[in-house]
């Protein structure tokens, strides 16, 4: 029975796909706003040179949106009297509002078209601005499918359980993304965006400080780092102190979060575990010597994430406001 309901789960899975796949295409606005990816682009280089966290706010927006409810733009939505919305929950209060103001940026620049106004979704604008980040960091620039409705729904209860945490293993990971219909190879591959970003100190606490009863420190970490890490991170420090994901190119989109893993210089237990645990540490091995593989893996990734949840029909709308139902 167990397996009759796996086979079930694999085809609805592989059919859900499918008709997702046929909906977003890559010139989906060719005949009413041809030149949306140039507008955006232009867009998100002028938040860029204004502060350089609209790249990892970005990109760790998109993460967010598409592994709650799928690629949506659900995450933009604002609180209300009667509901309280999913960037509201608190795995979602990190999220840095370059990363909002990116997309609303975008959106007004398309509204200012006039055959482009009100015709490209959210959810695809996040999708693009996304792409262009990545690239703007030195990362590869790969094409887009597009075709994306906006949800209809954002409540921060959904939030619950959807999103990878600091202190998850390989096992949770891998269970996390296989729900969103990603591989294992998917999983390490989109781990590689914490090369770009940073995290609050108070996510690193367990590792050097009190990490079990026998040991403050997380034995899997580079001594050396340990010692970095409580210079920047003192116990009594203001917890909304950040301090850069990746020590070595924080500012660069490279393979080099993989090679840090392999010294022990993984900030959270759910990166250095892909170094640590055997089914992980040969792609990570693979992808710290071959940064065009990576390269390949993680854009073939990031379009399989675009097709996650995907809304079409009745399910979603194009919205006049990315942070509100209308």
């Amino acid at each position: 029975m167990a397996a009759k309901n796996l086979l079930l789960l694999c085809i609805s899975l592989f059919l859900t796909v499918n008709l997702v796949s046929a909906q977003l295409r890559r010139n989906f606005y060719a005949g009413s706003c041809s030149n949306v990816e140039q507008i955006v682009r232009n867009a998100v280089q002028k938040k860029v040179q204004q502060t350089f966290t609209t790249i990892p706010a970005t990109l760790r927006l998109y993460f967010h949106d598409c592994f709650v409810n799928g690629c949506d733009a659900s995450v933009m939505i604002a609180s209300t009297g009667n509901n309280k919305a999913e960037k509201d929950h608190p795995d979602n209060l990190s999220l840095a509002g370059d990363g909002f103001d990116t997309v609303i940026k975008a959106k007004e620049a398309l509204d200012a078209v006039a055959n482009c106004r009100n015709k490209v979704s959210c959810a695809d604008i996040l999708t693009i601005a996304t792409r262009d980040v990545v690239n703007l960091a030195g990362g590869p620039r790969y094409e887009v499918e597009l075709g994306r409705l906006d949800g209809l729904s954002s409540t921060a209860a959904s939030v619950e359980g959807k999103l990878p945490q600091p202190t998850d293993n390989v096992n949770k990971l891998t269970s996390l993304f296989a729900k969103n219909g990603l591989s294992l190879n998917d999983m390490v591959a989109l781990s590689g965006a914490h090369t770009l970003g940073f995290a609050h100190c108070t996510k690193v606490f367990n590792r050097i400080y009190s990490f079990n009863k026998t040991t403050q420190v997380d034995p899997t970490v580079n001594k050396a780092y340990v010692t970095e890490l409580r210079a920047s991170c003192p116990r009594n420090i203001d917890p909304r102190v950040a301090i850069n994901m990746d020590p070595t190119t924080p500012r660069q989109f490279d393979n080099v979060y993989y090679k840090n893993l392999q010294q022990g210089k993984g900030l959270f237990t759910s990166d250095q575990d892909l170094f640590t645990d055997r089914r992980s540490k040969p792609t990570v091995d693979l992808w710290a010597n071959n940064a065009n593989l990576f390269n390949q893996a993680f854009v073939n990734s990031m379009i399989k994430l675009g097709r996650v949840g995907v809304k079409t029909g009745r399910n979603g709308n194009i919205r006049r406001d990315c942070g509100a139902f209308n």
